[in-house]
């Protein structure tokens, strides 16, 4: 008797249907990628690095499912964000878009920035000037840019630029100087962009709801100085030496 022949597209189907269960599953609940298009956390990210974000770093909410379904109310399994790390959210008014910043202050802080200078709860944050950082704008012209250590009162280190020296819009705020500090209020977040002159964070659109968070930035897996497309262009494009590095 002849034995019947597996059906081959049925099976095709199968696997590709699992394969894409698992994917939505391990993004969902693991690990999502994410590209940076913007220079706000530059020099930590630089436009074209490719980072994973842990999803189950501070637990869990509709924005850590695909479209951002309501089907998680509040926040479940939540673990507390520590002063220094390197956060993916939504904001409340635009929850189609991913932002990444660096969380500076916690529920109940005060937050001011006086002459470029972080404070926390009234103690100015420390900074150390280390050499300046040379950028590459889209002309193809380096400028140099201030750069700074900034140490957490946690401890916890960072490079900052300001471009505009300590004289920037954001250098002085809130504005005007002078007025009263931002209280962080009870579930919300402050964060900050690493390139403080050209950054729109909580300084412009205030702190982050915890539900907002979808989750902690970990590692580069690539980093592309062009287009990711311009495949022929990878030999001088690649930075080889920024992948596999931990973001801190």
């Amino acid at each position: 008797m002849a034995q019947k022949k597996p059906d081959g597209v049925k099976d095709t189907v199968k696997t590709v249907f699992y394969a894409i269960l698992i994917a939505i599953l391990v993004r969902t609940v693991g690990y999502e990628p994410f590209n940076i298009p913007s220079g706000s956390m530059i020099p930590t990210l630089l436009i074209g690095d490719y980072l994973f974000v842990s999803k189950f770093s501070y637990g869990y909410s509709r924005y850590s499912l695909p479209f951002g379904l309501p089907l998680i109310p509040g926040r479940i399994l939540f673990s507390e964000p520590e002063r220094g790390d390197v956060v993916v959210f939504k904001l409340p008014s635009d929850n189609s878009s991913d932002y990444i910043k660096r969380i500076v202050g916690l529920p109940g802080d005060t937050i001011q920035v006086v002459g470029g200078v972080l404070q926390i709860n009234d103690k100015a944050v420390k900074r150390e000037h280390i050499e300046d950082y040379r950028l590459r704008k889209s002309t193809g012209n380096f400028v140099s840019l201030t750069r700074y250590i900034e140490t957490l009162p946690n401890g916890k280190s960072h490079p900052i630029l300001e471009t505009d020296g300590d004289n920037g819009f954001l250098d002085d705020w809130p504005r005007p100087l002078g007025y009263a500090k931002y209280h962080v209020p009870a579930g919300h977040y402050f964060a900050m962009g690493d390139n403080r002159d050209n950054s729109s964070d909580s300084r412009i659109f205030s702190t982050i709801p915890m539900q907002n968070l979808v989750g902690r930035a970990e590692f580069l897996f690539l980093s592309v100085d062009g287009a990711i497309w311009k495949f022929w262009q990878w030999p001088q494009s690649l930075r080889f030496e920024r992948m596999f590095t931990e973001i801190e």
